[in-house]
């Protein structure tokens, strides 16, 4: 059986990055995906949005990996010429009564490590942004975008560069923990199997990482956590933008509220909203379209009737579910669970694109900190 470092399982934005910064330290690395190309769940269903870190409990792990991720994110697509931009964003209250909830954004923001909000009059906010209707906003100028299918595949080819291998259209079948490694039965679109041994196994698996946690023979399933899904709609606006900021309003539960974010071509599109789902299902309800014109117009109250075209939807892999208060990513190491060279990450949704180049360090430091 042939034996090698390290097998990651999963090719989205996350998965990629874990490859590249583990074959970059002189790792042998096998990428194993289901589907035929990266990155085409999650990673390619978001806003591509490079988020402040503004949202976060202070010192949890979206915190930190945001933070550190930004900044290395920005770094990255500039010295590798990813298509980004650094437009910046408004929170914005809709009402004098939300002003103090800008007050704690910004002040949890500072203790995240983020000190560059500036609050803003209504009369401030509006010059700035002459199509907004607001009571006051906080500026988040760290806030940006980028071309995420331009940095996955970055990512891909310094992985390969740095000799990693990738085997598509191939799942993982199951694994079982032995004294001398892990061994990964894989299967094909073909039905084909085949097994290798690794020293450390990655489950990056996104969507799949429960399921493909339960295959693992040894593991200790009371620390598999429930998922819960959460679709978020988008729906797209034909023409150009009447906003060059992301405009977002003061959080909702379970995401971010219905905020409107730009392309690189300074198109906009506005979600995404919340929908608790039981199974995957990408299908944007047109119906859904009436909440986000209600949601929309509280601050832009020029949308017309007519305006929104469904776009598409993504769904986040979350572990905390309606009323729940927002859980934590779930990053477990060997230290973790105590059933050998595995790490498990669970719950990666936003800000999972920004921190992806931060949380690959942290997997590389739970794999090999020694």
């Amino acid at each position: 059986m042939q034996t090698i470092d390290c097998v990651v399982a999963g090719a989205g934005v996350v998965g990629l990055a874990i490859a590249r910064a583990l074959a970059l330290s002189g790792r042998e690395v096998v990428v194993v995906e289901q589907a035929d190309a990266i990155g085409t769940v999650t990673s390619s269903r978001n806003s591509e949005v490079i988020h402040a870190g503004l949202y976060y409990a202070p010192g949890s792990l979206k915190a930190r990996l945001c933070v550190e991720g930004r900044r290395r994110l920005y770094a990255y697509c500039a010295e590798h010429n990813i298509a980004h931009a650094r437009p910046g964003k408004l929170i914005v209250a809709n009402e004098p009564s939300q002003t103090e909830g800008l007050r704690a954004i910004q002040d949890n923001a500072r203790r995240c490590g983020v000190d560059d909000l500036e609050f803003l009059t209504r009369d401030e906010a509006e010059s700035l942004e002459p199509a907004l209707t607001c009571a006051g906003a906080l500026l988040s100028p760290s806030t940006g975008i980028v071309d995420s299918h331009a940095l996955m595949l970055s990512l891909r080819g310094d992985a390969e560069a740095a000799g990693a291998s990738f085997a598509f259209l191939t799942a993982v079948a199951g694994a079982t923990i032995e004294t001398d490694g892990i061994r990964i039965d894989t299967r094909d679109a073909n039905g084909e199997t085949f097994a290798l041994k690794a020293d450390a196994f990655i489950n990056a698996a996104g969507l799949d990482a429960q399921a493909v946690a339960g295959r693992i023979d040894g593991f200790p399933r009371d620390l598999i956590p429930r998922q819960w899904l959460a679709r978020g709609n988008y729906f797209a606006l034909p023409g150009r933008s009447p906003f060059s900021r992301l405009i977002y309003p003061v959080p909702a539960e379970g995401g971010l509220g219905v905020h409107l974010t730009l392309d690189l071509g300074g198109s906009a599109r506005f979600g995404p909203d919340v929908e608790w789902i039981d199974h995957v299902d990408y299908t944007v309800d047109r119906g859904r379209s009436a909440a986000f014109y209600e949601a929309i117009r509280r601050y832009w109250p020029a949308l017309g009737d007519g305006a929104l075209q469904p776009a598409y939807a993504g769904i986040r892999p979350k572990l905390s579910g309606p009323g729940q208060p927002a859980a934590d990513f779930v990053v477990q190491g060997p230290s973790d669970h105590r059933a050998g060279r595995i790490v498990n990450l669970f719950g990666i949704e936003s800000p999972g694109l920004t921190a992806s180049l931060a949380i690959a360090d942290h997997v590389a430091g739970l794999l090999y900190r020694e």
